[in-house]
């Protein structure tokens, strides 16, 4: 299509040329394809079971992951917490305080009701903070409560003159209640970073977070970093980056056309966490682990996470040694019964050969076995599937006839069709997005993540622009199609690693307590 002179000027302002836009547009036309699954991963077909004899074999490779590499967490941190306060808002907006509505509001007792809400306010680990903001109002949140001017109490937590959660990211919400302190999500994640990313008495953070936030993250860093390094004898090395603008997106309207303002530019978009591959690209470690900025616990109840956080990266360290050792190998000319050696190892890298393959040289299957064998590599944490949201694990058709273990939503498959709907609904677990990844290769070189990315494995999704339904796009998912071509392995943890705070209700979840329900 044609472009107006402010089109390429706004290209270029995001760093995005006519080409990408052009493909994207593409993409809205014909759609993304779903993937091909042609089985569920499970325990003996797909994902590890660590063995207890096999726990010191394994935390012993990740202390000496920390004595010889460098170690680096990185957080997706982003998101705003708006989502997490939905139900507050709909209450807000809605509730005028009858004497009906009232009574109607009292019978909703159950936990993670609005009832349970205010009436165990006091539980909640911003509790304080908010009734600080009441007071310096000239009003008191006890007696705001008693009266049941509940939307009133909302726009303190919501609003500006108060907590202004509606408008602040996830990370940066009170989370956890301490003895002397109170700890956010980010603060969580700082100190676990002390207790499985050090090396040598230095740890490496990184947090992507939006661009507007980024005052308040590093505000926030000033106030506790120095407390943590007290704590736990260690030095931060805190970073952060931003959402790529040459990632954003562009979006169609209800005519098929692309979506502009009022002013006539094009409105673009962030690209989803598929973007975030661009800026994993850029950091400078051998391993790095990646977990959501949401799933944290306190303290009492950190031990799992730490162990299989710890065993996940002896894992990675475990079989990374294999895939250099066979790739050395294959540099020294191999015979054939190393080449047959090499390649019954590669389904325990998360690969199946595609039947009946065969090769005129043994030159040819070396070459074959090379490109399989290096590239990143990751391990991922799977948790049992008790109905939680996330993509899960799979075996996938590939374009050349093999298959690869690849996280997968129930966005790219055809849930029309009844085969695929089955392998789907059968599987045993779930992601929840914990990952160790090793991103240099055998020679100690950084791997360009770009061509490991299956850019046919993107969304498009329905949304709404001033009230108009609208078409947009996002990137394969970093977890999905911007890892499909890595060396994947999945490895079965606790459910206890897993305890995300999608919504405030969450908050009261006994996991997330560090003070005994009243």
């Amino acid at each position: 299509m044609k472009y107006t002179e402010k089109d390429l000027e706004s290209f270029k302002h995001r760093n995005i040329n006519t080409t990408v836009v052009d493909s994207q547009l593409a993409h809205f036309n014909t759609g993304f394809d779903y993937i091909h699954l042609t089985e569920p991963a499970n325990i003996e077909n797909g994902i590890i079971l660590i063995p207890e004899t096999e726990e010191e074999h394994l935390l012993a490779n990740y202390e000496q992951a920390c004595q010889n590499s460098s170690l680096m967490k990185m957080v997706p941190a982003s998101g705003s917490a708006s989502r997490m306060f939905k139900d507050l808002f709909t209450f807000m907006d809605s509730y005028k305080g009858s004497v009906e509505e009232f009574l109607q509001f009292v019978q909703q007792k159950e936990s993670g009701s609005m009832f349970d809400f205010f009436e165990h306010m006091d539980e909640l680990p911003f509790y304080t903070r908010l009734s600080a903001a009441v007071w310096n109002n000239g009003k008191e949140l006890d007696k705001m409560l008693a009266k049941q001017e509940f939307s009133e109490v909302l726009k303190f937590i919501l609003g500006k003159k108060g907590l202004n959660y509606g408008d602040v990211p996830k990370g940066l919400v009170d989370f956890h209640i301490y003895r002397d302190f109170t700890r956010t999500a980010f603060d969580e994640h700082i100190v676990e970073g002390a207790m499985y990313c050090n090396t040598g008495g230095t740890v490496k953070l990184h947090f992507t977070i939006s661009e507007e936030y980024t005052t308040l993250f590093k505000a926030r860093l000033k106030k506790v970093a120095k407390v943590f390094e007290q704590m736990f004898k260690v030095k931060y090395e805190v970073s952060f980056s931003i959402q790529k603008p040459s990632t954003d997106t562009v979006s169609i309207d209800h005519r098929n056309e692309i979506l502009r303002d009022e002013k006539g530019e094009i409105v673009f978009r962030p690209g989803g966490h598929g973007a975030l591959i661009y800026n994993l690209n850029e950091l400078d470690a051998d391993i790095i682990f990646i977990k959501n900025i949401d799933n944290v616990i306190p303290d009492r109840s950190k031990d799992d996470t730490i162990k299989y956080k710890k065993l996940l990266a002896g894992t990675l360290v475990d079989i990374q040694q294999q895939v250099f050792d066979y790739l050395n190998l294959l540099d020294a000319k191999p015979t054939t019964e190393q080449l047959a050696e090499i390649s019954s190892f590669l389904n325990r890298i998360g690969y199946k050969e595609k039947e009946s393959i065969s090769f005129n040289t043994p030159a040819e299957q070396i070459e074959h076995l090379r490109s399989i064998l290096d590239r990143p590599i990751r391990v991922c944490g799977m948790v049992k599937n008790e109905g939680e949201p996330g993509g899960g694990p799979f075996w996938v058709k590939t374009k050349n006839g093999s298959s690869r273990l690849m996280i997968i939503e129930s966005a790219q498959v055809n849930l029309e069709n009844e085969a695929q709907k089955n392998i789907f609904e059968s599987s045993s677990h779930f992601n929840p997005v914990d990952l160790v990844c090793g991103v240099k290769n055998y020679k100690g070189e950084a791997f360009d993540l770009e061509k490991f990315i299956d850019t046919d494995q993107g969304f498009i999704t329905s949304k709404s622009y001033k009230g108009n339904a609208i078409k947009v796009q996002e990137l394969p998912g970093l977890w999905n199609g911007a890892m499909a071509n890595w060396i994947t392995l999945f490895v079965e943890v606790p459910l206890t690693t897993f305890t995300p705070v999608k919504t405030v209700f969450d908050l009261f979840r006994i996991e997330h307590r560090n003070v005994l329900k009243k």
